[in-house]
């Protein structure tokens, strides 16, 4: 019986392999691996950009690779990005977000055709995160983080750090960041529970978070979610927290959550739960990558004190503040004016970001067609394939940065201003730095989300002297996030703050 069983696997694996696809003519070199469905999966999640570097190396700027049952066309050359942000009709982003977002959060899909004019309505409401919108909304994340720091840091309670004499207090830098940042973020888009200014559950539900925030990659390479322990359990626990009539209760929303829950309530065929889920997913698109984009910002700058000290100068100057002492009010408020001087900080934050994203830019193919690369290149692309853009090579290019391993802050400004001139082949690039995507998949919180970390950074500075402890080496990227944004650190480091 044991033979038969084993003659039926073996005839099945030989099968698959059969089914492989073949390169036609004019498409590019194709590396599929052995493994069925996962294909060279576990050799990209090891390692993307190195497994990337070295079939550019073999094959050129352009190959297929199948990887977790899709069929990947990377254009690694950055000068190619603006031909492939051209072919707008051909190659769709939002296919793949409506195929992905309701695994991972648990919806119906957006685009199914149950919910008319939904995806436009919900795109639009991303305009309440740009422009004058961002006005009121510094103004609210100003106050919540003056709210989080002072309880539950600056007051003597120690949140998630602790007393070790002299002043000083010590903690894990990542856990300090998230502390920190996911509660005041949900303050300032989803609001409070009036009367009170803080939810009594935010530690449990970033608990929570951060269990199901570990699975995420799995769920997108489509990993069913009952292989994967209790996840699903997590992901309802924080589903509900989101209910409508428990959000109704909650004062201060923002007006862009107000606006993606009157889209909501538009459709009838949507559960509550359903509507609790949308709400989930946002909450993870704001703190999912802003929470490590934070910490990087942080740890390179208390890592480079000379980094920390001209950039505080910079906001000690800008604030028109004593450079040698810290805020004399209790509670320091910087306006958005304010912060968009802040051309060095900018530029800091900005270099963080080129170390430690890993996003993948793709577009889905609607249909077979020649790729036009440039003048003298096209590659045929077959309907349903992806191609992406992996900008974690560019970021890394030493002709493009010199010396790419290293935090350089002042690297993005030239004369006072942002620094834009970057080379390849002796030819500038459009595209420099992707941290946030490209074109339309570029994501449209990328403003708020910087003026997030930089308003963290700048209460920091002003309040805290930062020091990262001794003998524990230097951060760590975790790839297993790669392609999905800002990489974790591998493991929390220890700092050390103490009241200026």
């Amino acid at each position: 019986m044991s033979s038969v069983v084993l003659l039926v696997a073996v005839l099945f694996f030989l099968l698959l392999l059969r089914a492989r696809r073949r390169r036609r003519e004019c498409e590019p070199p194709l590396i599929q691996g052995w493994i069925p469905y996962i294909g060279m999966g576990l050799d990209f999640r090891l390692d993307s950009q190195a497994f990337l570097k070295k079939n550019q190396e073999k094959y050129g700027d352009v190959f297929t690779v199948y990887i977790a049952g899709k069929y990947m066309t990377f254009i690694m050359n950055p000068l190619l990005y603006p031909s492939i942000m051209k072919h707008g009709r051909q190659l769709d982003f939002h296919e793949f977000t409506d195929q992905m977002a309701p695994v991972a959060f648990g919806y119906p899909a957006v685009g199914s055709g149950r919910f008319p004019d939904m995806g436009d309505q919900i795109q639009r409401s991303f305009r309440l995160l740009q422009g004058d919108n961002l006005v009121p909304l510094a103004e609210s994340m100003m106050a919540n983080l003056n709210l989080v720091l002072r309880q539950d840091f600056l007051g003597g309670e120690g949140g998630a750090t602790e007393a070790v004499g002299k002043g000083w207090s010590t903690g894990g830098l990542y856990d300090f960041c998230s502390s920190v940042m996911f509660e005041a973020t949900f303050l300032t888009l989803y609001g409070m529970p009036a009367p009170a200014r803080r939810h009594g559950d935010m530690a449990a539900l970033r608990r929570h978070f951060t269990k199901f925030d570990g699975m995420f990659p799995l769920l997108v390479g489509r990993v069913p979610i009952w292989l994967l322990g209790r996840t699903k359990a997590v992901r309802e626990t924080l589903i509900r927290y989101f209910l409508p009539q428990r959000m109704q209760r909650w004062a201060n929303t923002s007006l862009f959550i107000a606006r993606r829950s009157a889209v909501l309530e538009q459709y009838d065929a949507l559960s509550d739960t359903d509507k609790a889920a949308h709400h989930f997913a946002m909450l993870w698109a704001s703190v999912g990558n802003t929470v490590p984009a934070t910490f990087w910002a942080l740890y390179y700058l208390i890592s480079q004190q000379e980094a920390l000290q001209a950039v505080r100068q910079e906001l000690h100057r800008v604030l028109q503040l004593p450079e040698a002492q810290g805020p004399q009010q209790s509670e320091v408020m910087i306006s958005k004016e304010q912060l968009d001087q802040l051309f060095l900080m900018d530029s800091a934050v900005n270099e963080s970001l080129r170390l430690s994203s890993a996003s993948m830019n793709i577009r889905a193919a609607q249909e077979d067609f020649s790729l036009r690369l440039d003048e003298r290149r096209a590659v045929a692309v077959r309907k349903g394939d992806v191609i992406a853009l992996y900008p974690q090579t560019m970021h890394m290019d030493p002709e493009i940065f010199t010396d790419p391993q290293t935090y350089v802050y002042d690297r993005f400004i030239e004369d006072g201003r942002e620094k834009t001139d970057f080379f390849k082949d002796g030819q500038k690039l459009k595209y420099y730095r992707m941290p946030f995507g490209s074109g339309s998949s570029m994501c449209p919180g990328r403003f708020f989300a910087v003026n997030e970390i930089k308003q963290f950074l700048c209460l920091l500075l002003l309040y805290l002297d930062l020091e990262m402890e001794e003998g524990q080496g230097t951060a760590q990227l975790d790839n297993s996030r790669a392609g999905l944004g800002i990489l974790l650190p591998a493991k929390d480091l220890r700092f050390r703050y103490r009241i200026r």
